[in-house]
């Protein structure tokens, strides 16, 4: 009999606590998932193009649109984890005030180079910035991260002095010195969600992972990686 192997596409920011996640269903259940980590944006239009996913799995807004667009199975969609907003700078560096939203715009403006990654919560931020009446000031000196190229691989290279990125995205990576998150008056947080794919073959095993992901079983392996459970 064939091993079923349920086929999935996800972005970076989820890619670790997915390994372990996907890891402790393999226990629990016998299946095997084999999940694809890319740019969140590269596997929207993968998955908007036709190509064949289990599950899809990626922040909240960008499920909806491929489910209202028919992507994705009707009801199949499931919110499983939260992941917040930390500032990160290159290891060694003077480590900046993050502790009110004044703070913040202080550092920022301070900065001689900023990065945001190109998903929620840089697009997100670029909102905050403009808000702040700082968006033109600043344009010159951000360094946009290429889609599956990490904030903070830029930072530990010291290409960039402040970098803004999800924690889960920040906590492995060498080189760098997380500062600390975002105050709460301006922390973003991204809602991860996920759902099957319109062409999969294996719906009920889709089904069993995704509810996996948004059980007590795996709220040990989301905070461990800096995220919290939805």
């Amino acid at each position: 009999m064939t091993q079923t192997v349920i086929r999935g596409i996800s972005s970076m920011a989820t890619r670790q606590v997915l390994a372990d996640l996907v890891a402790g269903f393999a226990q629990q259940s016998g299946t095997q998932a084999a999940i694809e980590s890319v740019g969140g944006v590269d596997a929207a239009k993968r998955v908007a193009a036709g190509e064949a996913f289990d599950v899809v799995i990626l922040a909240s807004d960008a499920i909806d649109k491929l489910m209202a667009a028919g992507h994705l199975v009707p009801g199949s969609k499931v919110d499983w984890v939260h992941s917040g907003v930390a500032v990160a700078v290159p290891a060694g560096a003077p480590l900046p005030d993050l502790s009110s939203e004044d703070a913040v715009r202080a550092a920022v403006l301070a900065a001689p180079s900023i990065s945001l990654s190109t998903g929620p919560s840089g697009v997100a931020l670029s909102k905050l910035f403009e808000r702040w009446g700082i968006a033109e000031q600043i344009a010159p000196r951000m360094v946009q991260a290429p889609p599956g190229v990490p904030v903070g691989s830029l930072v530990a290279k010291g290409e960039v002095a402040l970098g803004f990125q999800q924690l889960s995205e920040l906590l492995h990576v060498q080189g760098i010195q997380i500062v600390g998150p975002l105050p709460p008056v301006i922390q973003i947080t991204t809602t991860f969600s996920a759902g099957v794919g319109v062409h999969s073959q294996q719906v009920d095993a889709a089904r069993s992972l995704l509810a996996y992901l948004a059980s007590p079983a795996a709220a040990e392996a989301k905070q461990k990686q800096g995220m919290t459970p939805a």
